[in-house]
């Protein structure tokens, strides 16, 4: 049964085949279409509406092994536009902040929240006030699990998800234990937060099938037999919270990267994405008040092609001191390219890595004098950057090759949808 303890409440809000609803959101004539959504250079597919998942299309599926089953079932396909997804990411999680102070956005469309805090107020109503305003304010639909546990919650809003039932939102607290007990004996243990595809046909064969068997099952044992991290899961499962919400913490790296379009043998060519990989990073750097004392860099061939001379060097430098000037870090960055690059070889990729982070305040307090003036300049061209980047969106103010309109190199987005919010030859169009 469940651990009597101070009832945590606990919900999960997650957004509905997200990328799809994101991109139904500005084309209504989708709706009930057969959608996906691919991944970058259009390799494979990253999501499905359930239209798609009905014809039995399993997630990562190359999108070439399915052109004949496209035609005939008329799926829409897109690329993945991630400035669209992020910017209504971050417009749902701040709807739901709203409702509680304690929230931890789990991922780009799931977000806990703890109203331990807030005793008085019905679960169930809650949820239904946070669906209807996430789908009134976003425009995107979304289902709601409470339990005592995150785990408990992650699997209560697997039933909101599955069973009409619910419509929407479930909150276990409701169910009498031989209730709940009902409920778990019908969800297939592979649906349990954390139990992965290796270790479900593991506990398959322990005779562990369902979550209300991984329920009973001893969490010592499955410590001994697995992991304390499946121990851990056992007890949430009965009611014992074993995990808090998470507060973000600053990254202590930063990485971009991403595969070319076409590949490219030129070195001076290959200054452009990189630049561009490290603008991005270091926008990312100054947006969590960090700054970096090391930088990376690395270059791939493709590793699909045999026939092609094979390539992957990478190198690293420790900076004088640590900055977060995009400007010095695209000099580093060009640096080490040159140091690592050989001509004669078909590159398919590059990236960067910012290493060795830490608080811009304190590195601000080790500087005196004229250094102090000249990196106070510089913090006001960076700040001109990020503002032009967040009012107009990325690369409407770049340094240099990064913001060089021909791009070759870029991924392949031949089905990108608009970026309808945040950029201006992109709103949508009402005609009365």
């Amino acid at each position: 049964m469940l651990v009597e303890t101070a009832a945590r409440r606990i919900g999960l809000v997650d957004v509905n085949n997200f990328y799809v609803s994101c991109e139904r959101l500005f084309q209504p004539r989708l709706n009930g279409r057969p959608v996906v959504v691919l991944s970058n250079n259009d390799g494979i597919v990253v999501a499905r509406s359930q239209e798609v998942k009905d014809l039995g299309v399993k997630m990562g599926t190359p999108w070439h092994h399915l052109k004949d089953l496209a035609r005939e079932h008329r799926i829409v396909h897109f690329s993945s536009n991630y400035t669209l997804y992020g910017d209504l990411s971050q417009r749902v999680m701040s709807v739901l902040s709203a409702f509680t102070p304690d929230q931890e956005i789990y991922s780009i469309d799931e977000s806990f929240l703890d109203f331990t805090r807030l005793p008085r107020l019905n679960l169930t109503t809650i949820g239904v006030e946070m669906r209807e305003r996430v789908r009134q304010w976003v425009g995107l639909p979304v289902c709601v699990g409470f339990g005592p546990t995150k785990t408990l919650a992650k699997l209560a809003n697997h039933v909101a998800k599955k069973r009409s039932a619910w419509k929407g939102v479930c909150d276990l607290s409701v169910l009498d234990e031989q209730a709940l007990a009902d409920l778990l004996a019908g969800i297939e243990v592979g649906e349990v937060w954390g139990v992965g595809p290796r270790t479900e046909p593991k506990l398959q064969e322990l005779g562990i099938r369902t979550v209300a068997d991984l329920r009973a099952a001893g969490p010592s044992r499955m410590r001994a037999l697995f992991s304390v991290v499946l121990e851990r899961t056992v007890r949430e499962l009965r009611g014992e919270a074993c995990q808090g919400l998470d507060s973000p913490e600053p990254k202590k790296q930063i990485i971009s990267s991403r595969s070319f379009g076409a590949p490219i043998n030129d070195l001076e060519e290959l200054a452009q994405p990189v630049q561009v990989h490290m603008t991005t990073a270091a926008e990312k750097l100054r947006r969590q008040d960090s700054v970096a004392g090391a930088v990376g860099v690395w270059l791939e061939t493709n590793r699909f092609r045999p026939q092609d001379r094979q390539y992957s060097p990478r190198a690293s430098m420790r900076l004088p001191e640590p900055t977060d000037d995009t400007l010095r870090l695209i000099a580093v960055a060009h640096a080490l390219v040159r140091h690592i690059y050989r001509p004669g070889y078909r590159y398919a990729k590059a990236g960067v890595m910012l290493m060795e982070l830490g608080a811009k305040a304190v590195a601000q307090g080790m500087l005196f004098g004229a250094d102090l003036v000249k990196n106070e300049r510089r913090d006001r061209l960076m700040a001109v950057m990020d503002r032009a980047t967040a009012r107009w969106g990325r690369g409407v103010l770049a340094p240099g090759a990064a913001g060089l309109s021909e791009r070759r190199w870029s991924m392949n987005r031949e089905h990108l949808s608009p970026c309808y919010k945040t950029r201006w030859s992109d709103l949508p169009v009402v005609s009365a």
